[in-house]
């Protein structure tokens, strides 16, 4: 079964979307599901289905309100210095990847703590 992660982000006119992100596979969209579809398309067939379990997205033990708030501050530099075409500082980046994947892994842990033991 593929993990499937589906964050809100804001789009490039500033405007709410969704991403959805599997491994190295991205997509976005207007809707989480037209995120998810999108991501979809790019999927295997095997690799599709399973259960899909929503996150409210709000701070909990997993994934704090500081690391969302500071996940909130790289995502916006990261996308001033896109629309300027500078480069991210490098420092910044791993940052911005380090926080991305630890909501990918608490989005799994709050998967698997609503699976029966």
């Amino acid at each position: 079964m593929t993990t499937v992660a589906i964050v809100p982000i804001m789009d490039a006119r500033g405007e709410k979307a969704y991403r959805a992100v599997a491994g190295n596979r991205r997509s976005t969209g207007k809707t989480a599901g037209q995120a998810l579809d999108a991501l979809t398309a790019q999927l295997e067939p095997a690799e599709v289905g399973g259960p899909l379990f929503v996150q409210s997205f709000q701070p909990d033990a997993w994934f704090t309100a500081a690391q969302q708030q500071r996940l909130a501050e790289l995502m916006e530099g990261w996308r001033t210095a896109r629309d300027r075409g500078e480069p991210f500082p490098p420092d910044r980046q791993a940052e911005l990847e380090r926080l991305i994947e630890a909501e990918l892994t608490a989005a799994q842990r709050r998967t698997l703590a609503l699976l029966p033991p």
